[in-house]
């Protein structure tokens, strides 16, 4: 625990000076291979299907589709994430209570083929401001990565600080495998210095876990309540939230809510009996 308080601790300055507008989000943030906004704001709403098509033509001038979705017809592709938290549920517990500073660790992927990379990454809230960090491995390294050990000789990453980082954390809290999330994203951004992202999240799902395996398929996979005729709208921005997306807020009427994908998940195992006792017991005493 020690650890990870420190970590997020060493934080929080950088955080205030970005609040107060003395750093800008995207003022030091290096530009990633994937273009992973690692230090921005983050806004989220739960919306019907009718207001997440009228939200895709507003955003049509300003916006094009991700590099992902450009692949996929209806632009839409599938992201799998195993995520990691103590015996006790701490970091969930962090979530649904709304604590400013926390994390979340996870593994995340966007197939199950072998030859493709698994993403370790930690994401921190430090009050309103996301830091994201995330190393780039090998499917066959994520269980040996998971217990601790160092990447073998014939091991990669592209960023052994932020494996390093994950694995400190990961250790601070003894944490595991605990549930795999599922769903269907549509993306879309800009490439101006002020980088905009907005994505619509549908067909969520989790599979309670304790294996240290990222999959898109098997077995075993329950639907989350929250996109059961409702879409997941993420909208992510590193400098001063443009006059733009104020305008379409006001229009729809968009009302920003947590939206937790990984907590609600576990919350409706444990309400359904998908989850061991442990985690309920954890979670409700």
């Amino acid at each position: 625990m020690a650890i990870g308080q420190a970590a997020q601790q060493a934080g929080e300055k950088r955080a205030e000076r970005v609040q107060r507008g003395k750093v800008r989000p995207s003022s030091k943030v290096k530009k990633s291979a994937d273009r992973m906004l690692a230090c921005r704001y983050e806004l989220k709403y739960l919306i019907s299907e009718a207001q997440a098509a009228a939200v895709d033509r507003y955003i049509s001038p300003f916006l094009e589709y991700d590099r992902y979705s450009k692949l996929q017809r209806g632009g839409m592709y599938p992201i799998v994430s195993l995520y990691i938290d103590s015996d006790d549920m701490q970091l969930c517990k962090e979530t649904l209570t709304g604590q400013k500073n926390r994390f979340k660790l996870r593994i995340r992927s966007y197939t199950d083929e072998p030859e493709y990379p698994r993403f370790f990454e930690i994401k921190r809230r430090l009050n309103r401001v996301i830091l994201k960090s995330r190393a780039r491995v090998t499917d066959q390294d994520v269980p040996i990565l998971l217990a601790g050990r160092l990447l073998p000789p014939q091991g990669f990453s592209t960023d052994e600080t932020a494996l390093n980082q994950f694995q400190l954390y990961t250790a601070s809290i003894c944490a595991g495998p605990k549930v795999l999330i599922r769903y269907m994203r549509q993306a879309f951004e800009n490439t101006d210095e002020n980088r905009v992202r907005v994505t619509f999240d549908r067909e969520l799902c989790y599979k309670v876990t304790d294996k240290p395996e990222v999959r898109l398929g098997g077995s075993g996979w329950q639907p989350n309540s929250l996109t059961n005729g409702h879409v997941i709208l993420e909208i992510k921005f590193t400098g001063t939230y443009p006059a733009w997306l104020a305008r379409m807020a006001a229009h729809f009427n968009l009302q920003a809510r947590s939206v937790s994908k990984f907590a609600t998940s576990i919350e409706q195992a444990c309400a359904l009996g998908f989850c061991a006792p442990t985690i309920r017991n954890a979670l409700y005493g």
